[in-house]
């Protein structure tokens, strides 16, 4: 996460750049509204149907439901892709909301499980970060990661409200790297096989960067924790 964009990134997001300015600015605000509010949309229901916190588990016990969790999800998802892939165009474009919806309940069950209150809006907001940090470009997994490794100190600064989140970077990067995966799924006769094994691995990576975002948390509310012998 830490690493610098290579060559072929910066040559890749150089071109996802240039496609991105040939869209016109209607059709930018466009998808981020459309996103945004499909993302909320998804993220309100969500926090009224996610269990509470669990407490008390030690953590062996959370990344052992954790990873059932990321599996079931994963197969959802797997299955979703290869029946959308397989009924051509209009069906295909289904899968975008249908994953999406996926990906951020999967987030909020893993985030209860790791023991936090997703009611919070900051939370919420985290993981939206989280999200971000798998699927962008090395250039905003560098700068995401850098503020989920300091979230603590990151979330004292948050106003009230989430209005200050960047949905339009938020859509860019979701979509320039899911693109070419998602338009071989619309091709006919591969695009069951190819929706399957796009969102199979899809679904492996956020489940993953999740994890590691939460342990990262989980280790350094270890090390704020004052040692007992100090205390005495």
């Amino acid at each position: 996460m830490q690493r610098p964009p290579t060559r072929l990134n910066r040559f890749a997001r150089r071109v996802q750049l240039r496609l991105n300015a040939l869209l016109p600015e209607r059709v930018h605000q466009a998808i981020t509204a459309a996103i945004k509010q499909m993302v909320r949309g998804v993220l309100f229901s969500s926090t009224h149907t996610t269990r509470r916190p669990l407490l008390g588990a030690p953590l062996a016990t959370r990344e052992a439901e954790v990873r059932t969790r990321i599996r079931d999800y994963r197969m959802m998802a797997t299955a979703e892709g290869a029946v959308t892939g397989a009924g051509g165009f209009l069906l295909g474009l289904a899968d975008f909301p249908l994953l999406l919806g996926f990906k951020i309940k999967l987030l909020f069950e893993v985030a209860t499980l790791y023991g936090y209150d997703v009611r919070d809006y900051s939370e919420r907001l985290y993981l939206l970060y989280v999200f971000q940090l798998a699927f962008s470009s090395q250039h905003t997994r560098n700068a995401t990661y850098h503020r989920l490794s300091d979230w603590e100190a990151y979330r004292l600064t948050l106003p009230p409200e989430a209005a200050d989140f960047d949905w339009r970077t938020f859509q860019q990067e979701y979509r320039d790297y899911i693109d070419l995966a998602k338009m071989a799924q619309l091709v006919p006769v591969i695009g069951a096989a190819v929706g399957a094994l796009a969102n199979y691995k899809l679904m492996e990576q956020l489940g993953e960067t999740a994890m590691n975002c939460y342990r990262m948390r989980h280790f350094a509310a270890e090390d704020l924790q004052v040692p007992t012998a100090l205390l005495e």
